[in-house]
């Protein structure tokens, strides 16, 4: 659970839904659960309750007017999806920013898109070197972060 910046600026507009407007943005789509009713502070047992309840079989929740929480099979999973989630609220707000129409994916694409390779058998593997070189980059950029 976040409060990206693109991210949470999608989720200030009455109309917060990511759409499959960008190939990043296909991955997404059918696995973003919406949570429209802003109660305040997720600070207690049942508003994580509520929210567990609320994913269902999705792996992100967009929170109206306060961020969003993504899930993963495993950590770095959760990590690569949120940050390629990021970049595409961020892509998305800034092409809703032209005041023109945005081209959205046909359904049949998307769902080749969401297909993965026969072959991709390596798909963990990719996503660990991936969090492992951003932890290393992280680990550079803002030594002690972790203290």
């Amino acid at each position: 659970h976040t409060h990206q910046t693109w991210a949470v600026a999608l989720n200030m507009l009455q109309d917060n839904r990511l759409v499959p407007a960008s190939q990043t943005a296909a991955y997404f789509h059918g696995h973003i659960a919406y949570d429209d009713n802003y109660v305040g502070n997720a600070d207690t047992l049942e508003e994580g309750e509520r929210l567990a309840g609320l994913i269902g079989d999705k792996h992100t929740v967009f929170m109206k007017n306060h961020g969003v929480l993504v899930t993963g099979e495993t950590i770095p999973q959760a990590y690569r999806r949120l940050y390629m989630l990021e970049r595409v609220c961020r892509a998305q707000v800034l092409a809703m920013g032209t005041g023109r129409p945005l081209e959205i994916i046909p359904d049949k694409i998307v769902a080749k898109v969401q297909t993965p390779p026969a072959n991709d058998r390596h798909r963990a593997d990719r996503e660990r070197m991936y969090f492992e070189a951003m932890m290393r980059v992280l680990d550079r950029e803002l030594p002690g972060y972790a203290d």
